[in-house]
């Protein structure tokens, strides 16, 4: 998870990542979570917030990067995670204990993630899937109505939906390896991987099974992120009424 000046929303991602890992290991009580909050170039109490966490439950912990990029921060949350710490330039990725059976799943700081998104991935990864897009849907509090009307015209709930959404995206670790993983890009990053996945002849899966509540702020963070596509939607004009 990814957060850069996140207090705003950070405590309540925080809660509901711990609610679905909590349902996980009671459901699956040999499943080992962890989850990792990288901090990036955070100024205001994103830190403290995270430290609460990590303190009460040992399945938390913290990384902070000052690196500005939305991507940059999601590899280096992986790699710390999954791979064993950073890399030492020109030292090669040390592969996961099991690749094959350790899924990454990826969030973001300003959304909140259903008691179920674990369980969910589980189930795909078990059936076949090498990784899993859910869907999102903006948080309609301080919304504009008719920003939000627009967005789900567009986005209808329904599964096999051709979008991807770095809020709600899971992937296997031997998969993520082998299509190179996070890049360092800005925005898209997920896109990229996704379009490495499937290059790769990977199984993707689409689903609105575990969709997840995010932020409908349109002060964008990421130069062409959510924030920014919701401003661009905001700002086109509704078509003109014609008579008969």
């Amino acid at each position: 998870m990814p957060a850069h000046n996140e207090d705003q929303h950070l405590g309540q991602a925080l809660r509901a990542v711990q609610r679905a890992a909590d349902e996980l290991q009671r459901q699956r009580p040999g499943i080992a979570v962890s989850v990792t909050v990288v901090l990036d170039s955070c100024t205001d109490s994103s830190a403290a917030i995270t430290a609460g966490y990590a303190d009460a439950d040992p399945r938390f912990s913290a990384l902070e990067v000052r690196l500005r990029s939305a991507g940059a921060s999601r590899a280096a949350g992986i790699r710390n995670a999954v791979l064993g710490g950073r890399r030492a330039p020109g030292q090669r990725s040390r592969p996961a204990p099991w690749p094959g059976r350790t899924w990454i799943a990826n969030t973001d700081a300003d959304s909140q993630v259903p008691v179920n998104w674990l369980v969910r991935q589980l189930e795909f990864a078990e059936a076949g899937a090498d990784a899993v897009l859910g869907s999102v849907e903006p948080d309609p509090v301080g919304m504009d109505p008719e920003l939000l009307r627009r967005w789900l015209e567009r986005h209808p709930f329904e599964e096999n939906h051709p979008h991807i959404y770095g809020a709600n995206f899971g992937v296997r670790a031997s998969a993520y390896l082998a299509a190179g993983g996070f890049s360092q890009q800005e925005s898209h990053e997920d896109r990229t991987l996704v379009q490495g996945l499937r290059s790769l002849a990977f199984t993707v899966l689409a689903t609105d099974s575990m969709r997840v509540l995010t932020s409908g702020r349109t002060q964008a963070r990421a130069p062409q992120g959510f924030g920014a596509y919701l401003r661009a939607l905001g700002r086109q004009r509704p078509p003109a009424a014609t008579g008969n």
